[in-house]
């Protein structure tokens, strides 16, 4: 089940973002927001993200924006489905 959940998401990212180095303020939060229609916990998709934000240019931008988006769509920032990320 969860590498069915990895896949969608890696199917979001290339359909929202397309690239880590094309990933952007506005584009991160369509991002998210499709994770979360397919009831995927944004959080966790922000802690796949994180793992590549080396690759990723204006990070530190992308992720304020991120957090932002996270903390004003989920029940007070916390996971979705009560899980943390693995």
């Amino acid at each position: 089940m969860a590498n069915n959940i990895k896949q969608e998401m890696e199917h979001i990212w290339a359909e929202t973002c397309g690239s880590w180095e094309n990933c952007n303020e506005e584009n991160i939060q369509l991002f998210l927001s499709q994770c979360r229609e397919k009831s995927i916990d944004p959080q966790y998709c922000m802690s796949w993200v994180e793992q590549h934000s080396g690759q990723i240019p204006n990070w530190s931008a992308i992720s304020q924006v991120s957090l932002e988006w996270v903390n004003e769509h989920t029940s007070t920032g916390s996971p979705v489905n009560g899980q943390e990320p693995q």
